[in-house]
């Protein structure tokens, strides 16, 4: 806000720099911006001159407000400092903020063709890659005036932007257009100086090019052409036309063409009849060529024929015989094949019948010894179980007479003999014949020998049956 002692400062700049600030750098990089501008538009319609005085009050700039201009890309400006008395250069994509005492540096470059100068004005220096084109007369060597229409591919090489001395030389020349375009008009002329017009006619882009970017140290031409001044790079030149500026050396030159031209199909045309005519007699000694060999041919295709017809006569001759010796060795020879295969295979039947049957008596041992194997272990299973069963039944006896029964049986005997001795009453008895000595040990023993026999007997018949009852 304003206070009661303030105004606003209105920034005044040059009409020319008013005008660049509405323009568009790249759009509108070639179009005249000279003072006479207007007087050529004058006699446009008037509804061009109203859309253009609509635009420019429409883009009128308001004084008080902050000068800003838009820097695209690959491409600078130059401010300077009238204050500072110092020069700072933006590169793009840069807004660009005038301060109080700073201006636009305002460049005037050549344009239209053939190349005036102060023909273009702007604030903004594009660094390429872009092309130019110029118009230049040149004088041969033979006093023929031609007109060349040249277009230049061109760039500034800038390594480091942060360099301020390196960003300087950009602006170092001021009309760098017009500075190029008369240093290489001049390099052109001086080459083609000494140039006939017909060297020239015929080497025109070699000869521009080598004047231009000059030779190396093997003698080649360059690929560039440098401006130290300002580091502006001439990449290519493109010879867009050439025409002779006398009317009378354009007649010349017409003419000269025109018998050129004539030269040209007149040599063409020989050439072409003598290489035809070279043709045809290739062609004649080809087929000459060819007629030979087949003679040849046909003569050797007849000496096989004799010499075959004499050797069929020389067989039908002896043929008969040999056929017949021939029959009879092969008719000798299929019998002896034929008994011979007949042999083998009776050998062969032999072999088969012998394997058959040793497979069988292989596989009838195998099955009666698989049989005898398992009728033996069937009869131990059978003999194991039976075991098992005599002892099962051996054990229950046992457990069913119980062991006080059995006790009873073992000690049946002695008793039954003392209670015979106690029954007769005897208190002792001695019977003998004198001769056999008498054994009081055994006596009673021998006494009851009988009985006691006797009473065995009756005790395991007892046994006997009782086991059959259990049984």
């Amino acid at each position: 806000m304003l206070t009661q002692d303030e105004e606003l400062w209105q920034k005044e700049l040059p009409k020319q720099v008013e005008d660049l600030l509405t323009r568009d750098p790249l759009a509108e990089r070639n179009i005249p911006t000279r003072s006479d501008k207007s007087q050529q538009q004058a006699t446009t319609t008037n509804q061009t001159t109203a859309s253009s005085a609509t635009k420019s009050s429409s883009t009128k700039r308001d004084k008080s407000k902050l000068v800003s201009y838009r820097v695209p890309h690959n491409a600078c400006v130059q401010i300077y400092d009238y204050k500072a008395k110092k020069a700072r250069i933006v590169f793009g994509p840069e807004l660009v903020m005038l301060g109080p005492d700073e201006h636009f540096t305002l460049l005037s470059l050549s344009g239209s063709v053939p190349k005036k100068p102060n023909q273009i004005q702007t604030l903004c220096l594009l660094l390429g890659p872009d092309f130019f084109t110029d118009v230049i007369v040149i004088e041969t060597a033979d006093h023929a005036r031609l007109s060349l229409q040249l277009s230049y591919n061109w760039h500034f090489e800038v390594s480091n932007y942060a360099d301020e001395a390196e960003a300087a030389k950009l602006f170092s020349v001021p009309d760098f257009v017009g500075d190029a375009a008369k240093a290489i008009a001049s390099r052109v002329r001086g080459a083609v100086a000494g140039t006939q017009f017909d060297d020239f006619h015929k080497n025109s882009a070699q000869i521009i090019r080598a004047a231009v970017f000059g030779l190396d140290a093997n003698q080649h031409v360059r690929d560039q052409f440098v401006f130290p001044q300002n580091n502006l790079v001439i990449t290519s030149i493109d010879i867009q036309s050439v025409e002779p500026v006398d009317q009378r050396t354009r007649d010349a030159l017409q003419k000269s063409v025109q018998l050129a031209i004539e030269i040209t199909t007149n040599s063409q045309e020989a050439a072409a009849k003598h290489e035809a005519s070279r043709r045809e007699q290739e062609a004649k000694g080809l087929l000459e060529r060819q007629r030979i060999k087949d003679e040849a041919e046909a003569e050797d295709v007849r000496k096989q024929l004799l010499e075959l017809q004499a050797l069929s006569a020389a067989v039908e001759s002896t043929g008969q015989a040999k056929a017949e010796a021939q029959s009879r060795a092969e008719s000798a020879r299929i019998e002896g094949e034929a008994a011979v295969e007949q042999a083998r295979l009776k050998a062969e039947a032999s072999r088969i019948e012998a394997e058959a049957e040793l497979a069988r008596l292989k596989l009838a041992r195998e099955a009666e010894m698989k049989f005898l194997r398992e009728q033996t272990e069937l009869e131990i299973s059978k003999k194991s179980e039976m075991s098992r069963i005599e002892t099962d039944k051996f054990k229950l006896q046992v457990e069913s007479i119980g062991p006080q029964t059995i006790q009873a049986i073992a000690t049946s005997g002695p008793d039954t003999q003392v209670k015979l001795l106690q029954a007769l009453g005897l208190q002792s008895m001695l019977v003998t014949d004198g001769n056999t000595p008498i054994n009081l040990m055994g006596f009673g023993q021998g006494l009851l020998g009988g009985l006691n026999g006797n009473t065995n007997k009756k005790s395991r018949a007892s046994t006997a049956s009782y086991q059959v009852d259990d049984d």
